[in-house]
């Protein structure tokens, strides 16, 4: 085996150069992209500050015993120094393991994951049934496209307050059962009720967007694959999961991470459907979250900016392992 060496330099032709520096490669690139980084700069400087500064200052109220009686606070034109104190990660001890651990966290954690899974599951088969219907050539197709996105466009806090009239006792829905004989549910006062109508009203407003970006992905699904399908002699059902399927596949991946996070945060449609203080058993972890810092005397700052960094950490280990789950399944379907 022979090997060329460069007179000038000693080194082997094929040898790779040492790999430079972090602090050399990071200057490089400034040089390189200068005009890259000047242009983001304001943007970042403003996500720092709107986001940056909260985000640091929530994480450490999380580490006090910070509430409205020991906050810093102006009463006239006295001012009143902060006098809460730093107690490490006694708020998330008390959280997940106190006394009162499973009725104001696990209790709401785990509603909110059959609230979130439960949503979803009913945003994508609804949005994907309305797709394909949608998808196909039918008479009146735009009409009917304008008509099943109205939800989506209109403001979430008239459609609330448009269902919170309807699911009232004297409310339509239940003069509506009561015309056909049928039980009249207490949708805003039982636990149970409540429940099944946050999730209505939830899958209510999220169908119109998972229907539209499943329709955008069925649209770009080659039509030749159907052609050959047919062809084969595959049936409606196998042409749906053997050609369908997997061509939306890369759009069914985003539009369900997307939908597990807004979900999981959904704030508005629980405490406008419910108020601040309504539905204790209804409350999914933000809004009770909310509730621990505004809707109660005194308000618990700490514990609720501790909740804020749980809901953080649920939603990034979620992420994280839906990521490796969905590149561990593309390298097997390779």
């Amino acid at each position: 085996m022979t090997v060329a060496i460069d007179r000038a330099t000693g080194s082997r032709r094929g040898d790779r150069a040492p790999r430079p520096g972090l602090g050399q490669r990071i200057r490089h690139g400034f040089q390189k992209h200068w005009y890259a980084y000047a242009m983001i700069a304001p943007v970042v400087v403003v996500l720092g500050v709107i986001v940056g500064y909260p985000l640091l200052r929530g994480v450490y109220l999380t580490l006090t015993d910070a509430n409205s009686l020991n906050s810093a606070r102006t009463i006239g034109v006295n001012h009143i120094d902060a006098t809460y104190k730093f107690i490490g990660f006694g708020n998330y001890k008390d959280i997940l393991f106190g006394p009162l651990a499973y009725d104001r966290f696990w209790s709401h954690f785990l509603w909110t994951v059959f609230w979130t899974v439960a949503c979803v599951a009913l945003h994508y088969t609804i949005g994907l049934g309305l797709a394909l219907m949608l998808n196909q050539k039918l008479r009146g197709r735009t009409f009917y496209r304008l008509l099943l996105v109205l939800p989506w466009a209109v403001p979430t806090f008239v459609t609330v307050f448009s269902w919170r009239i309807m699911l009232a006792d004297s409310g339509a829905l239940n003069q509506f059962l009561g015309a056909l004989h049928l039980p009249q549910p207490q949708w805003l006062e039982d636990t149970f009720w409540q429940r099944f109508a946050a999730i209505m009203v939830n899958t209510w407003c999220g169908v119109p967007f998972m229907m539209l970006s499943l329709l955008g992905g069925l649209q770009s699904i080659d039509s030749t694959l159907y052609e050959a399908a047919e062809m084969d002699g595959a049936s409606a059902w196998q042409r749906f999961r053997h050609v369908t399927l997997p061509g939306l596949r890369s759009v069914s991946s985003t539009v369900v991470l997307l939908g597990v996070i807004w979900t999981f945060n959904q704030f508005a449609i629980i405490f406008l459907l419910f108020g601040p203080t309504g539905a204790p058993d209804a409350q999914i972890l933000v809004t009770w979250a909310y509730y621990l810092g505004f809707g109660q005397q005194p308000r618990d700052f700490a514990q609720s900016a501790a909740y804020g960094v749980l809901l953080l950490s649920i939603l990034t280990v979620f992420t994280s392992f839906y990521f490796r789950w969905l590149k561990r399944n593309d390298q097997l379907a390779v």
